[in-house]
């Protein structure tokens, strides 16, 4: 059986150099989070912000780990998010972004932010459609306290590998578009995870977040950490 740390030998050679692979830990052991930075890994990711902490203070000692949260953004967390995390890919909405602007006022840095994008109708994803984001780009160019960066797009289920790629392709020429009408540049584009991220290159991800493709199978919440 392939171990972890030559699973993820084998992924980095496949991929262009410039992708920035993100390690989505979300419900993995902080021992197998280890054994990943020990392989080489300096991103990851968690969606839950009550998971996180727990592993952040087991795991502080590793003091180069750059952590990326990318679950649903609660108003009642944002605070603590901004104190925990380096980056946010899944600011889904004008209010949100509006909440943490002001939360990081008192921030040594400027948090960087992906804004999360809906380019097909997905009533199980939260996020912005196109229409909305063009008509708040104003409002975000005004959040001086955020380091907005890009777009963060997740697809619908069921999509054929086509119909993932034209997908991603059409993010990718909307943050052209995107930045040729704002202050705003939207350079980064996360998007791709296990079962989608060959496309996701294809189309000009700079950043995939890839979970069981690196850790296997999902273990219990309730052995986590």
């Amino acid at each position: 059986m392939m171990t972890l740390s030559n699973r993820i030998a084998q992924l980095r050679q496949s991929l262009p150099s410039q992708i920035r692979l993100i390690a989505v830990s979300k419900t993995v052991s902080v021992e197998k989070i280890r054994l990943a930075y020990e392989a080489g890994i300096r991103d990851f990711a968690e969606s839950r912000l009550q998971e996180a902490l727990p592993k952040l203070t087991m795991l502080s000692d590793l003091d180069d780990i750059c952590w990326h949260f990318i679950g649903t953004l609660q108003a009642n967390k944002a605070r603590k998010i901004l104190e925990t995390f380096t980056w946010i890919h899944s600011v889904h909405n004008l209010a949100i972004a509006e909440r943490l602007d002001r939360l990081a006022t008192d921030l040594p840095q400027k948090p960087h932010i992906c804004l999360q994008i809906k380019m097909l109708p997905d009533a199980n994803k939260q996020g912005w459609s196109v229409p909305e984001l063009e008509a708040d780009l104003a409002a975000l160019a005004d959040c001086q306290h955020l380091n907005i960066q890009g777009l963060m797009a997740i697809l619908p289920l069921g999509l054929t590998p086509e119909q993932r790629l034209t997908t991603f392709q059409a993010t990718q020429e909307l943050s052209q578009i995107l930045s040729q009408k704002t202050s705003l540049c939207f350079t980064e584009l996360s998007m791709g995870m296990s079962d989608d991220y060959l496309e996701a290159i294809a189309a000009g991800a700079t950043m995939i977040r890839l979970g069981r493709i690196i850790f296997g199978d999902r273990e219990s919440s309730d052995s986590i950490p």
